[in-house]
């Protein structure tokens, strides 16, 4: 399996409700997308004040490599970026094996 992290740093003028859209778009990719296992996003809580300004964060559970390689091309994950990249002030993704 590979884990997909994305680390966001979200524009300041994105509303808490734009979030919850496109995050609800991540949360259904895999209706659309074979070889995604799981999608879960959230917003950091940590008291530990270590995120460095990245306050939200996606992860993506692939069945395998090639999995994740056929979705990186995809149309579906093409229109997501479309939505979701014009929001970000910047990102960090970090793939591993589990």
């Amino acid at each position: 399996m590979i884990r997909h992290i994305l680390f966001i740093k979200f524009n300041e003028d994105v509303r808490e409700k734009d979030i919850a859209s496109i995050f609800m778009v991540f949360r259904g990719i895999n209706t659309k997308i074979p070889g995604i296992e799981t999608v879960d996003c959230g917003k950091n809580n940590s008291q530990e004040g270590l995120n460095k300004g990245y306050t939200h964060c996606v992860v993506i559970d692939f069945v395998d490599e090639s999995a994740r390689d056929a979705y990186l091309p995809h149309p579906d994950h093409e229109e997501l970026k479309q939505q979701f990249i014009p929001m970000l002030e910047d990102i960090v993704v970090l793939d591993y094996e589990v």
